[in-house]
């Protein structure tokens, strides 16, 4: 238990935790006209799921496009994120999926 607390603080102090919002905001910062969900998965705030839908995709493969987000999340990802399940559609294939 006490390990678990210093855990922590080493965290809160020398690391950002991060929340579903913040990791919708770095993703927005790279990606202005996305639609970002972002769902943290386990309720810690290092495991999280989110779906990205850009025209910023259209003509590139799945790994490109999963790579300009990898981008957008920097340094967090691997530090503060821990784990990402991550859905990557440009708008008019999310708009065919979802009608």
């Amino acid at each position: 238990m006490i390990h678990n607390f210093v855990l922590y603080l080493v965290r809160k102090f020398f690391y950002l935790i991060m929340d579903p919002e913040k990791v919708k905001d770095l993703i927005l910062n790279e990606i202005p006209d996305a639609h970002v969900e972002v769902i943290d998965t386990t309720g810690k705030k290092d495991h999280f799921s989110a779906i990205v839908i850009s025209d910023l995709f259209i003509g590139k493969t799945m790994v490109q496009q999963h790579q300009i987000v990898y981008k957008a999340l920097g340094r967090f990802l691997t530090n503060e994120i821990h784990a990402l399940q991550l859905k990557t559609l440009p708008k008019d294939q999310w708009a065919k999926e979802n009608s």
